[in-house]
Parts: C-alpha cells; structure tokens; sequence
C-alpha cells in the first residue's frame, strides 16, 4: 500500500496534481484538516484483505456487486475532479469539472475505454487530458462503425452483383439462341444466292459431265483440306463400345473441337467438350466420380448432359454447362451427332458385320491424313499390286484392265479381283473380300463365288484439318477359332500398321502437294469410278448445303458422274 499526501495553506495555497501510473492500483482520498492524503492500494493487498473477510462477505445479502475496475473508474473521475479543484481555488469550476466528468461517465463503454487509455499511456488525471482521452476514443468506435458500415455494404453489392451475373447469363443464353437462328438464316441465304448465281452463269464446271483421261477440260472435283460445315451433320461412329468401360475418360477430336466419353452411373454413354467451364483445362486428365466427369484443375464435375454439378470451395453458381453431343450405342459402337440440326434416323447397321460372321479384330489408329484423302484410298484398289508389294497384295500379277462396275450410285464390284465395295456417308467404307484359301485372293470370280470371306469397315473420322481418326472392324465367316488364340489381336493390329504404312508414304505425298497447290484429280480415268463418286458427293455438300445421310439420298446422275455400267 502506498500513501501520498500533499499540504494545502487555505484557499490559495500551493497545490500538487496527482498522475495515475499503474491500472491495477485503487486510489482512496483522504481529506484531514488541511492535508489531503491519496491512498493507493495494490491488487495483492486487496486480494490479503479480502480473505479475512470471505466468510461476512458470504453470509451478507448481495444486492449489488461491484467490480474493483468499477471503483477504479469511479475513483478516476473523482482524483480529476480533485486535481481540478487544487489547480483552481473557485469552486464553481470544480462543480463544472464534475458535471463534465459525469457526462463523459454517462456512457459505461466510452467511460472503460477511456480508463483504459489514461492507463495505458500514463496519462496524467487532469480534466483536460481525461477529455482528450474522451475525443479519441470516440473517434476510435466511430471509425470502428464505419468498417462495420462498409463490410455490410460490400455484401449488399456482393448479392447486387451476382444477381446482375445471373441476369446476364440468361441474357447471354437468349442471345445465343438468336445468334444460332440467324446462323442458320444466313445460310439459307447463302444457298438461295448460289442457286441464283449458278442460274445466271453461262458455264457449270461442277455439273459438266466428266470425260475419263481428256487434260485441259474442267472436271469439276476439288479436293481440299477444308472440313465442309454440313458434314457435322451425320452420325459418326467415335469408339467401340468395348474400350469404353466404366469410370474411364477417352478424349477425341472430331471436327477441330476437344471432346471426352465416359460413362455415367447408368452405365450408358456420355460425350461432353473436353474443355471446363472454369477456366478452359482438358477434363479428360481427371476422374468419373459417380457417373460424373470431375475437372482435375479446381474439381469442377459435369453430369452427362454437360451441367455442372459441383464447384468445390465456392458458391455454387447456377446455369453454367459444357456442350454435350447427342449419342447412341448401336451395333457394339459408340455414335455421336456434332451438327447444329436435330439429329436424323438411326446409325444401327452402318457400322454391323454382316450375319454369318464373326468379330475378330477391331483396331483404332490416328493417321496423319486429310480423312477425304484416307478414304478415296481406301476406295481405290487399282494400287494394290503396285503399292501393297509386301503384305497383302504380295505376288499380284498386274492385270490389263481393272474395272469397278457400280451397281448403286456409292457401290459396286471389282474385277478381276473379288471384292465388292461400297461407300456409306459421311466416312464409312466397307469391302468384303472373296478368298479362295486363308490369306489367298482368287482372280476372275465375285466375291459371292468364294467360300470364304473377309469383311471390313472403316470409319475414317474428321479429327482436325490433316488428321484423322481411323476405327478398323475387321470380322470373317471362317476361322472363329481363331479369336481365342492368345496375342491374335497384336497380330492383326501388326498387320493393318504394315498396310496403312504403304498407303501413308503416298497419302501424306499427296496432302504435301495438295498444300503446295497441286491437284490431286487432275486426270481422273475409270478405275477412280468410286472415288470420283465420293469426291463428287463431298463437293456438292459443299457447294449446295445439302446432306445426304444414305447411299440413295446421295445418287447422282450420269451428267455428275461416269456411267454406272461400263
């Protein structure tokens, strides 16, 4: 306990102003005669003290308790009320001291605050410094309400602002729906000036009837890397079904554009855009997390129609989707439907092995090749005793004639070897093969002469400008041992690289000259019928919007082509 006493020699005598320097300390006053003593305890000793008096304490009725840093504060006010009145001999003063005092008192948590201020920073006790204090303090709350103000206004904007975003979004969707029908005006007008150009011009080099072999005359065929928008607007076979299996990603291209399958919690096929939302990363690198596609970059997941369906560690924002495809699973293959229009029909039977055979080998292969180019190579067997010198057409005699007679617009039968052959819209070709023994070709019969056949499709997919995507299904109605033999479908595999190898050193020949502006149909003769025919129906899309979705929507007459028979 520590005492200070000062003197005080009447109403003008010296006088001494008493500074607070330690919070835990409880100043009592003391007024006798003409001393003032201020006594100033510590909390220890009031801790001594209030031992003793535990037990009267307990058994006292408790009406009302106070705390030591309430008399501290109380005890504050009344030490600067004293130094007031010591450092002026008016009393009128001292009484003025008190009412601002108990002002300043009025409010319990400015009045703590500002104990504890004059604490803190060993503020001496006058009224003026304790005032200060006051002011501070003051300032001090209102700046504190002004940050609660502005947090609570940020969130008002927030909510305003996401808000704006879901409005927007809509509008953007509604936007887009009319983007996507004066797309599809402009075409239209675009094909009514065509026919109203082609009305007007003397000359049609695309309808001239072409003439086998005769240079310098127009034939109307033009091959180009270009991918024709109409051709999206067909079924293509993009998988086998027996690759995709459950809780497996397998990214594609088709048509330029990034695309991924999977399977969802169904099981059935899934074809969404291969690029997130969020921030454009492949999702293909993630996983299928109950029948979703889930983004490996911020976890982003995508049901089957393309909507997201979580957005970990964030606010889930409504409406946001990736483009999904149209697809069915026919025939054991996986088909999708890239085109802007409602898809038409069905693809079941393009791409199923005749009855009677059986499947042995289905092979994917990426081929750096326009597919246009792949397929009018597949179309021409003419080359086979010239190019295939080491796999199949190994020991070929190399015939006089070689012939295709077309029996349909899009197929028909070589001779002299024993294959039919026949084009299917948009990328399809399928051969059967005749063969009078395993791995031997018989000369001057049909393939429906032979007793044993060998049956292929291709599917020749657009990935992106010079590239393709090549399914090879490969089934015989012999030899169905031969699937379970271990390793056969490394074997085959083998094989069909040894072939495609052949054809690609010319094919991709072809492309180079194609860029460099060379003319890969500059003098067309009889045994190109069938590709002449493909090119044909690839340019009239082209040129008149038109799509053909089968062998008969794609006939074309004697004018546009060679004559069907010889």
């Amino acid at each position: 306990m520590y005492t200070s006493t000062c003197s005080t020699s009447g109403r003008h005598g010296p006088s001494v102003l008493h500074k607070v320097s330690d919070k835990r300390r409880v100043m009592d006053v003391h007024r006798r005669g003409g001393s003032v003593t201020v006594v100033c305890s510590t909390q220890s000793d009031r801790e001594a003290e209030s031992g003793s008096l535990q037990t009267v304490v307990a058994s006292a009725p408790q009406i009302r308790f106070r705390k030591a840093t309430d008399r501290a504060r109380d005890q504050l006010a009344d030490l600067a009320v004293l130094n007031e009145r010591l450092s002026r001999a008016d009393g009128v003063e001292a009484a003025r001291a008190r009412r601002r005092v108990d002002f300043m008192k009025r409010s319990r948590k400015t009045w703590a605050k500002v104990y504890d201020y004059v604490m803190d920073n060993d503020v001496e006790c006058t009224l003026s410094a304790i005032e200060e204090a006051n002011l501070k303090v003051l300032q001090m709350l209102d700046e504190q309400y002004k940050d609660r103000s502005s947090i609570d206004s940020m969130k008002t904007t927030l909510e305003s602002l996401q808000a704006e975003v879901e409005e927007a979004q809509d509008r953007l969707q509604r936007t887009q729906k009319n983007i996507d029908a004066n797309v599809e005006r402009v075409n239209e007008l675009k094909q009514t000036a065509r026919i109203l150009e082609q009305s007007f011009s003397p000359t049609n080099d695309i309808l001239q009837e072409q003439v086998p072999g005769q240079s310098g005359k127009k034939n109307g065929l033009q091959s180009s890397l270009r991918l024709e928008p109409e051709l999206k607007e067909h079924w293509f076979a993009v998988q086998f079904s027996s690759k995709l299996e459950e809780n497996m990603m397998i990214p594609f291209d088709l048509f330029n554009e990034p695309w991924v399958l999977f399977r969802d919690s169904e099981g059935k096929a899934a074809c969404v855009k291969d690029e997130c939302a969020h921030r454009g990363c492949p999702i293909s690198p993630g996983k299928v997390i109950d029948g979703e596609v889930a983004c490996p970059y911020h976890g982003w997941q995508y049901d089957a129609n393309g909507s997201c369906t979580k957005m970990p560690s964030t606010k889930m924002c409504p409406g946001i989707k990736v483009k999904a495809l149209p697809i069915v699973e026919v025939d054991g293959l996986v088909w999708v439907w890239p085109g802007a229009q409602k898809p038409v029909g069905s693809p079941e039977g393009l791409g199923a092995h005749p009855e009677g055979f059986k499947l042995h080998a289905e092979i994917e292969v990426e081929v750096p090749v326009e597919h246009g180019l792949l397929i009018e190579n597949l179309l021409d067997l003419a080359h086979a005793p010239f190019t295939h010198t080491s796999t199949f057409a190994k020991g070929w005699p190399i015939p006089d004639i070689v012939k295709f007679t077309a029996n349909k617009a899009l197929s028909g039968v070589w001779h002299p070897y024993p294959i039919n052959m026949e084009f299917r819209p948009p990328c399809i070709t399928v051969s059967t093969i005749g063969l009078a023994q395993p791995g031997k070709i018989k000369r001057d019969v049909t393939a429906e002469d032979c007793e044993n056949h060998l049956h292929q499709i291709h599917f020749c997919l657009p990935s992106r400008e010079g590239h393709t995507r090549l399914l090879y299904r490969m089934s015989m109605d012999f030899l169905g041992w031969l699937r379970y033999v271990p390793g056969i479908q490394n074997v085959w595999k083998h094989v069909a690289g040894q072939v495609l190898g052949e054809d690609l050193v010319l094919v991709v020949g072809q492309q180079d000259r194609l860029k460099r502006g060379g003319d890969t149909w500059a003098h067309p003769v009889s045994y190109d019928k069938m590709a002449v025919r493909y090119r044909r129906w690839r340019n009239r899309i082209a040129e008149d919007g038109h799509v053909s979705h089968t062998p008969v929507e794609a006939s074309m007459s004697a004018g546009d082509l060679f004559e069907l028979e010889e």
